[in-house]
């Protein structure tokens, strides 16, 4: 059976003054997109996301993982 794909989006920073830039490293919870998908599909997702959505300053981005 082949491997399925988990799609979500998270961001990698959050705001804290107390941190140089107002922004202090962490990785946020991931928000579902897609499941199931194969890894081309989970690839071409993320692709697609990350080109057509700005990542804004808490560097929002699409990523995958096997379920």
């Amino acid at each position: 059976m082949p491997k399925k794909y988990r799609v979500f989006i998270r961001s990698w920073w959050k705001r804290n003054s107390a941190w140089p830039n107002g922004l202090e490293p962490c990785a946020g919870s991931q928000r579902n997109i897609a499941r199931g998908k194969t890894y081309d599909d989970a690839r071409t997702l993320c692709e697609h996301y990350n080109s057509t959505h700005r990542p804004g300053k808490l560097s929002r981005k699409a990523e995958f993982t096997e379920e």
